[in-house]
């Protein structure tokens, strides 16, 4: 595929109609890919704008020195999303892109040196369960089962329904109601399993998508149905080569992406979103715009405040954001074979470090870490007889006040100790390549509102009709899609926003001149 590193479109094997109506999709991350992808499908002539030199949004890709560096997302679990977009231009998913399942899912490692291997083996679950707490064996199974009720009104029943009016939040209270989603994740993991580290290795999951297990709606219990229900997968040759296949599935369309093309403006006359302005000053029309990016970021900084009378500066301002996110990232000159693909190292507190995370807004001494090494399951991430790794740390966004310029060297040094203390031993004499992203990169790089991670935390009240609606609340023919908007974060998430996004699109035959 024919990548340009300039402004200029990528060059496009299909044909659209010159009479089509204009769609504008601001950023190339997943769910701005899959919908252009949807646009495409149904009639509009769709270009992407990228600011980045490359696409993929957080899911861009770093090389350095043969070692190939997912910046962010790292699994597939919810395959037929691809296979939905693929099939809309008439091809398969699985012709282009090999997935393998991992087995486990990740591993757990506790303070005091214990793990958990989590998977997708039901039999080898309970096993693990019962080798922690024997008697918690009866509650993990009533556990599993709240999950699956919570998988199939959650994300079956709702996740790719657009709630975009009080019509829309008023169908789905009952499934709430009936959910308790007002409970925490945790609180509702607490009432089946009694274990310490059974009710962590259950609720930790929430943090994958920015939400606080202590505050999130226990509704996100679904994540854990949702991994035995589908597997956990990871994309042979990294999930950069998913982004990589979305861009091919979108020019074979007709689609364009530009990239190093930053918007600067969203152009509204009398309401109505007409296009947009690029930092270089040129003035781009459209019919419809669909943005991406994070949405606080979005309505405070591209869409004038004349036009916002739901997403206010102070309502912005007001919400409560995902924690920022400190990501190492490094390859080694020999490979840890004993590391499994995924792994959560866990540092010696679970609420305490949450609570410092998310309420106090308070950089700690002591952390958590998901470490991801992907050339466990695929060399090609890396030389031969090289480890490639990522370690991601759970860290408050910017309104800690951490100047993140003098904090990253010591932070990161920190985490080298830890890993090289726990599961890691050795690896300061062993690192070839070395590199950070901290949330003054989210913030500056990706555009996100406080450099926080994922936007708006998913709390009950944050979450669906309480979200930044897939229609915008307050600007005709602006859209969003993304993990600021609902359903929320993670990939399954996002791609399933461009799919509630068709349901509140125009027809294009309404434009039609």
């Amino acid at each position: 595929m024919l990548m340009k590193s300039d402004a200029a479109a990528t060059g496009a094997a299909g044909k659209q109609d010159p009479q089509a109506p204009v769609a504008l999709v601001v950023g190339s991350g997943f769910g701005g890919m899959a919908a252009a992808v949807r646009l495409a499908a149904k009639g509009y002539r769709v270009t992407v704008l990228e600011k980045l030199d490359a696409p993929g949004g957080r899911a861009y890709v770093h090389r350095r020195e043969g070692h190939v560096f997912d910046a962010g997302p790292t699994i597939v679990t919810v395959p037929y999303l691809f296979d939905e977009l693929w099939a809309l231009a008439g091809r398969k998913f699985s012709d282009d892109i090999e997935l393998k399942s991992l087995d486990p899912f990740y591993r757990i490692r506790f303070d005091d040196g214990d793990h958990f291997d989590y998977s997708g083996d039901p039999a080898r679950m309970r096993a693990e369960v019962r080798r922690i707490s024997p008697s918690d064996a009866e509650g993990f199974e009533r556990f599993m089962r709240e999950a699956d009720q919570c998988y199939e009104l959650g994300f079956r029943s709702l996740g790719d329904k657009a709630f975009d009016t009080v019509g829309d939040l008023i169908k789905a209270a009952p499934l709430i109601i009936k959910l308790r989603g007002w409970r925490s994740l945790h609180q509702m993991v607490s009432s089946h399993l009694k274990h310490p580290k059974l009710r962590v290795a259950m609720s930790l999951q929430s943090l994958l998508i920015g939400g606080n297990p202590f505050s999130v709606t226990s509704m996100y219990a679904l994540v854990n149905a949702l991994e035995r229900q589908w597997g956990v997968h990871w994309a042979m040759g990294g999930t950069g080569e998913l982004i990589r296949g979305l861009v091919n599935v979108f020019e074979g369309m007709g689609g364009t992406v530009r990239l190093k093309a930053e918007v600067k403006r969203i152009e509204i006359d009398n309401g109505v979103a007409t296009g947009v302005t690029l930092a270089d000053g040129e003035r781009i029309p459209a019919d419809i715009v669909v943005c991406n990016g994070d949405t606080g970021y979005l309505y405070k900084n591209l869409v004038d405040a004349r036009w916002r009378k739901h997403w206010t500066d102070n309502r912005i301002e007001r919400g409560h954001y995902s924690m920022g996110l400190f990501v190492w990232y490094f390859g080694t000159d020999r490979r840890y074979d004993d590391v499994p693909h995924h792994m959560m190292v866990l540092g010696p507190r679970y609420r305490e470090l949450l609570d410092d995370i998310f309420r106090k807004k308070k950089l700690a001494g002591d952390f958590s870490i998901y470490l991801h090494r992907p050339t466990a399951t695929d060399p090609s991430m890396g030389p031969e007889g090289c480890d490639t790794f990522y370690a991601l740390s759970p860290v408050p966004h910017l309104d800690s006040g951490t100047d993140w310029t003098t904090q990253a060297e010591p932070y990161r040094q920190a985490i080298q100790e830890a890993l090289e203390r726990t599961v890691l031993p050795g690896l300061g004499q062993h690192l070839r390549v070395s590199f950070c992203t901290t949330p003054l990169d989210f913030q500056h790089r990706l555009l996100s509102y406080k450099g926080a991670g994922f936007g708006l935390e998913p709390l009950l009240l944050q979450s669906a009709y309480f979200r930044p609606h897939n229609r915008s609340e307050d600007v005709k023919n602006l859209f969003m899609v993304g993990a600021s908007t609902h359903p929320g974060a993670g990939v399954p998430g996002v791609i399933m926003s461009a799919k509630a996004l068709e349901s509140v699109l125009p027809d294009p035959a309404t434009f039609r001149r």
